[in-house]
């Protein structure tokens, strides 16, 4: 599933390249076709981030949502767009731009309370400029569940996915098994600034570099030569701070990738 850097990044493109086009709108899968219908021959006045939601703003107060779950996608062509594929949901068209999104978990069209009770559910986004980093730290301190387990709860925080709670916690230098409700002040601190700077820098490159993270070998299966990471996919191999190997155990079904010593519990001092 795209984690928020990715989603922010589309969000991005699309209000450079979309915002203030009108699109003819049509569902090629057939699974949106009232919605396409509502929206096709509407101007598109904006695009927002939420986390791992987009948010699309057409003339006449028509919002789309889109959640692009675990297999979603969009396509976007300048000119000359080809076909849909049968799984096309949503296609969006003019003469110089054209998007395909296929495969969604959500596309769907939002009234404003419909718009306003999804917000609610959401955390704070850190590359959001209306996030509360003080109500972030209460949500996330929530009960005794491990942190790294809080950390993907997007009630809590929104657009933190399995790489960015690994290379995060390790950057902050913080156990990812300790309670959530043990988290001081200042570990949260410096967990939201990581979090922030890795989700920003993402959204800008396309791509996450980890900060002192070694180069990735390029024959790794599955991983973009242009990621780099510290912990995340590394079980086995010398961390880049202490040269301890990298620890990976199953955490709620998800994979935990940390450093066993320098995210160590510290003994309390109370």
């Amino acid at each position: 599933m795209p984690e928020g850097n990715i989603i922010h990044r589309i969000a991005r493109i699309h209000r450079r390249w979309l915002v203030g086009r009108g699109f003819t709108a049509d569902s090629p899968q057939g699974r949106f076709s009232p919605g396409a219908r509502h929206l096709s021959g509407r101007t598109l006045l904006g695009v927002e981030a939420h986390g791992k939601h987009l948010f699309h703003r057409f003339e006449g107060g028509v919002l789309l949502h889109i959640h692009l779950g675990l297999f979603g996608h969009i396509r976007h062509f300048r000119a000359g767009a080809p076909l849909p594929s049968p799984s096309c949901r949503l296609r969006l068209a003019s003469p110089r731009a054209t998007l395909h999104l296929a495969g969604p978990q959500a596309c769907e069209l939002l009234s404003p309370e419909a718009e306003a009770t999804l917000r609610a559910r959401l955390g704070d986004d850190p590359l959001r400029p209306d996030a509360s980093p003080a109500r972030a730290f209460e949500a996330l301190r929530r009960g005794r569940t491990p942190l790294a387990a809080a950390l993907l709860d997007q009630e809590r925080i929104s657009g933190v996915g399995n790489i960015l709670r690994a290379e995060a916690l390790f950057l902050a230098r913080l156990p990812p098994l300790r309670p959530a409700s043990e988290l001081r002040p200042a570990e949260f601190e410096r967990l939201w600034e990581a979090l922030r700077q890795l989700l920003e820098d993402a959204a800008r490159d396309g791509r996450i570099v980890a900060p002192h993270a070694p180069p990735a070998p390029w024959e790794t299966p599955g991983k973009r030569r242009e990621d780099r990471f510290n912990v995340y996919g590394r079980a086995g191999q010398p961390c880049p701070r202490c040269a301890t190997s990298i620890s990976r155990q199953e955490l709620a079904g998800r994979s935990l990738f940390f450093c066993p010593r320098c995210q160590a519990p510290r003994r309390s001092t109370r």
